[in-house]
């Protein structure tokens, strides 16, 4: 893997001799399409080819999404924002009128499961779209495979 690091400092004019720079994509409107299940590149295709699975590439303009490396940010993310939505809610209900246990458990188990699965795809989708807009991984063109290095350890016997 080819990583290059540049610092540039604050008084330093940034090198514009290196031809590196490309075009910036639009971060906000890529992950509103990403959201919306789109394709963040032209907004027509679809991102999604099952519930959470990517397609390999935009019907519409031909991206690639196979590449993308979403692991588990979605679900990470979708716990932090369901626990947000649902315990500030369930404190608030328990102070309110103090129901029953069982009251509890019926109102806030399905209630979770119903959001994390409503935020899984729109999460997954922003995600995979906001690493579009940033060139991170394979969505750069310029930069070479995005393979992890093989293990050093296994040429030896």
């Amino acid at each position: 893997m080819n990583v290059q690091y540049k610092t540039v400092l604050p008084d330093a004019q940034p090198d514009s001799s290196a031809g590196d720079t490309k075009p910036a994509r639009p971060v906000r409107r890529s992950i509103f399409r990403g959201m919306a299940g789109k394709c963040p590149a032209c907004g027509q295709g679809k991102l999604f080819d099952g519930f959470l699975a990517t397609r390999h590439a935009c019907e519409a303009c031909g991206e690639a999404f196979h590449h993308h490396r979403a692991d588990d940010a979605p679900p990470y993310f979708t716990i932090t924002i369901v626990g947000h939505i649902i315990i500030p809610a369930l404190l608030a209900v328990e102070v309110l009128w103090r129901p029953a246990l069982w009251i509890h458990m019926t109102i806030w188990i399905p209630l979770t499961i119903l959001l994390a699965f409503a935020f899984m795809r729109p999460v997954k989708g922003a995600l995979v779209a906001l690493q579009w807009a940033l060139y991170m991984h394979g969505f750069d063109p310029d930069a070479g495979e995005d393979l992890p290095e093989p293990d050093p350890a296994a040429s030896i016997k």
